[in-house]
């Protein structure tokens, strides 16, 4: 079982992540929504396409930008990863991964 664990809470846990370039990727319903907040922040990869993120937040501490996912993966980029990650979670910033 695979966790993301901030602020001694477990955001996400799940046996179907998927890795991606050494992060792994949540499924949605694996995440615990009550800590997500959505952000304004986008990135772009130019094979996985337009980031979208969420701010974590736990008792009342908040780790702007600390989740991101992928609303609409670039055409392909699903083949390269050999599943489709669209909607799939991935943390950073401090979130534990473990």
């Amino acid at each position: 079982m695979v966790k993301a664990i901030w602020n001694g809470k477990v955001i996400a846990e799940s046996n179907e992540t998927i890795e991606i370039e050494g992060n792994q990727y949540f499924p949605a319903d694996s995440v615990k929504k009550e800590f997500l907040k959505k952000s304004n922040h986008h990135t772009t990869c130019h094979w996985k396409g337009e980031a979208s993120y969420y701010d974590v937040v736990v008792d009342g501490e908040v780790n702007e930008n600390a989740a991101w996912y992928y609303p609409q993966p670039k055409d392909g980029s699903t083949d390269t990863v050999g599943k489709d990650f669209t909607g799939y979670v991935a943390f950073w910033n401090g979130i534990e991964v473990e």
